[in-house]
């Protein structure tokens, strides 16, 4: 596992009370950041993660606000921002399959209009509002934004066809923010594979680990691997961006 000196640094996770957000958030708070962890208000595993890791000495705070409300959204950024004093990393983490079983490409009407509308405005609109709303306290702070996309953004195959180009819309997304907030603010995003949570899509094969024989490092990633990557964008990296970093195991390879 690496580690930095995050002394002084304020983040903010979306999404960071479960997942990869959790564990971006616990690797961060334990190299010395604060941080803000966002999710939807209301959400009982908010507070709970808030509470746990207060209590273990980490500088952690609640930042609740709904994705789906572009208004709601900017408001917790800044909110949040302004709580810690400033913002050096933003980590665009929160995302959603919108459905509890991988939907076939060839079943159309599954994917309809308010499915298509959720996933596109958690999943890509939000990104781009965040990071809009976080841009003055970034480049104050000569920040970086790190976003998690996914393997499936590159050639489909995730949990729909609508969940795979939200995705390839946010590779993309990272590409057109890096050239356009460069060179103040980093912007990179990473592209997981599986990933050992309680994500809301269950793939068969992967509770199971049969899935891991196409896997060269045999074993599905842990919050806390994917975590590592992050930390290296925005801690690390000085060179490094527009880039979406594949973490899969070697899956993809």
């Amino acid at each position: 596992m690496i580690t930095a000196d995050l002394t002084g640094k304020k983040a903010l996770v979306t999404g960071g009370a479960s997942g990869i957000g959790l564990g971006t958030v616990e690797l961060f708070a334990k190299s010395g950041a604060m941080v803000a962890i966002n999710d939807i208000p209301g959400n009982p595993k908010l507070d709970t993660v808030v509470s746990e890791l207060s209590a273990a000495g980490l500088n952690v705070i609640a930042a609740p606000g709904d994705l789906l409300d572009a208004d709601a959204t900017r408001d917790m950024v800044v909110s949040a921002a302004e709580q810690m004093g400033g913002l050096d990393y933003l980590i665009n983490n929160a995302g959603t399959p919108g459905t509890n079983q991988p939907i076939p490409p060839s079943d159309i009407d599954a994917q309809d209009e308010a499915f298509w509308d959720r996933l596109l405005a958690i999943n890509l609109r939000a990104p781009f509002r965040c990071t809009q709303a976080a841009l003055p306290y970034l480049r104050a702070a000569k920040g970086a934004v790190v976003s998690t996309a996914s393997i499936s953004g590159f050639g489909g195959g995730g949990s729909s066809s609508t969940y795979s180009v939200t995705k390839a819309g946010l590779i993309n997304l990272t590409k057109e923010l890096a050239r356009g907030l460069g060179p103040e603010v980093r912007v990179n995003a990473i592209a997981p594979g599986m990933v050992n949570s309680d994500w809301q899509c269950r793939f068969p094969g992967v509770e199971s680990g049969d899935s891991v024989e196409g896997v060269p490092l045999r074993r599905i990633g842990q919050p806390a691997d994917y975590a590592e990557a992050i930390l290296f964008l925005c801690a690390g990296a000085g060179y490094v961006t527009g880039h979406t970093l594949v973490v899969d195991g070697g899956w993809t390879a």
